[in-house]
């Protein structure tokens, strides 16, 4: 059972048993029906895992159970819908809204390589983790102004770090600088800095340089 876009910041989701969904905590903005919201913690049942991984950088989740339907939004933030069929989403851990439980889900520290040492370079203010979520059925991701998605499909596509949101696929994700007297003396372009994504995929950003 997909997500419901109801407007740009609020998402609609059934809720069933075998079909349960995880969110940030504290994004429940209404539900109907039988619907029941428990904090995700411990080692075992649905989200144990996310719930370690996601424990260290204070993104407290919770998963809704029972029989029902669900609003969900953040903040005032523009929610995104992304359909996963089999596939890979590596994305800025703060940035998940929500996702069906039977995704599977990891998270890198910085310092393991790929787009958080890429990240941590630029020095663009994201979190400290990279979330994977893998399978299939549905994401809601948040962002400033909204997410509008690049297709990747050999070439090289350029991203500024602050407008990086995630992407799908198996990209290569390289930092790059190309700093100069003029950007020393403050006389550059401003965009010294850059994601450069290469491989098959699609990248998504945010229409804001705004940190998250």
């Amino acid at each position: 059972m997909a997500f419901e876009q109801v407007n740009k910041k609020v998402i609609r989701t059934d809720i069933a048993p075998g079909a349960e969904v995880i969110a940030r905590r504290g994004s429940m903005l209404g539900y109907s029906g039988g619907v029941t919201f428990r904090p995700i913690s411990g080692a075992s049942g649905v989200g144990g895992m996310v719930g370690r991984a996601m424990s260290g950088e204070s993104v407290a989740m919770m998963v809704a159970e029972g029989q029902g339907n669900a609003l969900y939004g953040f903040r005032g933030h523009y929610v995104t819908l992304i359909e996963l069929q089999n596939e890979t989403l590596t994305v800025e851990a703060d940035r998940l809204l929500a996702h069906h439980a039977n995704l599977s889900t990891s998270v890198e520290m910085i310092g393991q390589g790929g787009i958080r040492q890429a990240v941590r370079g630029a020095m663009s203010g994201q979190g400290l983790f990279t979330t994977k979520v893998s399978g299939i059925g549905s994401v809601a991701l948040l962002s400033h102004g909204g997410t509008f998605e690049i297709p990747v499909n050999g070439e090289l596509v350029g991203v500024d770090p602050q407008a990086y949101v995630g992407h799908v696929g198996p990209l290569q994700i390289d930092f790059k600088v190309s700093a100069g007297l003029r950007d020393v003396v403050g006389r550059g372009s401003g965009e010294a800095t850059q994601l450069h994504c290469t491989g098959q995929g699609r990248v998504y950003i945010q229409a804001s340089e705004e940190k998250f």
